[in-house]
């Protein structure tokens, strides 16, 4: 299996997002934020990504007569090579895009699906515009955005910050 259908599926990718910020977390703290994910299905999912080397096992803790394993997320772990992407079919491209918008739809879904949301207050938005840009002025918008989440990413966690999820998509237009 590629890397890109092994980072792509919908259930993986939520697990890749909880380990995102350098996080080590056992399989019973993964079940706690993906309530909805079955644990049989969440013990599986580890172990493909582990297999694929996409995660990694920071260690093993012995707990009850078993051994608990703790999951990081090796640096570059879920990133998909320029050579696996330029080798996939148009077929193969589609299809991982159709996983990404899944997980999208996945996550929105759990958000709107609350007891009370105020989309307003929460800020959420989802907007698509159309710019003038050479391939130069695209990269350089590329690389301005992604130095902003990143700086964004490092923030840590308190009573006031509310973690949020950022897509974003760019491609020309025919």
């Amino acid at each position: 299996m590629k890397k890109a259908e092994i980072i792509l599926h919908p259930v993986r990718m939520r697990v890749i997002q909880s380990l995102v910020r350098g996080e080590r977390m056992t399989a019973q703290q993964l079940q706690e934020r993906l309530v909805d994910v079955p644990q049989a299905t969440l013990y599986r999912h580890l172990k493909k990504l582990v297999e694929s080397g996409v995660l990694m096992v920071a260690e093993e803790i012995p707990n009850r007569g078993t051994l608990e394993k703790v999951y990081t997320l090796p640096e570059k772990g879920a990133e998909i090579s320029v050579e696996e992407l330029e080798q996939a079919s148009p077929d193969d491209h589609m299809t991982f895009f159709m996983n990404y918008l899944a997980s999208l739809i996945g996550e929105y879904g759990r958000y709107i699906h609350q007891d009370h949301i105020d989309l307003v207050k929460d800020g959420v938005s989802y907007r698509q515009f159309s710019a003038y840009l050479t391939e130069e002025e695209n990269l350089k918008m590329l690389y301005d955005i992604r130095d902003i989440v990143l700086k964004a990413m490092k923030n840590e966690p308190n009573e006031y910050r509310r973690k949020r999820l950022l897509s974003i998509i760019d491609f020309p237009e025919i």
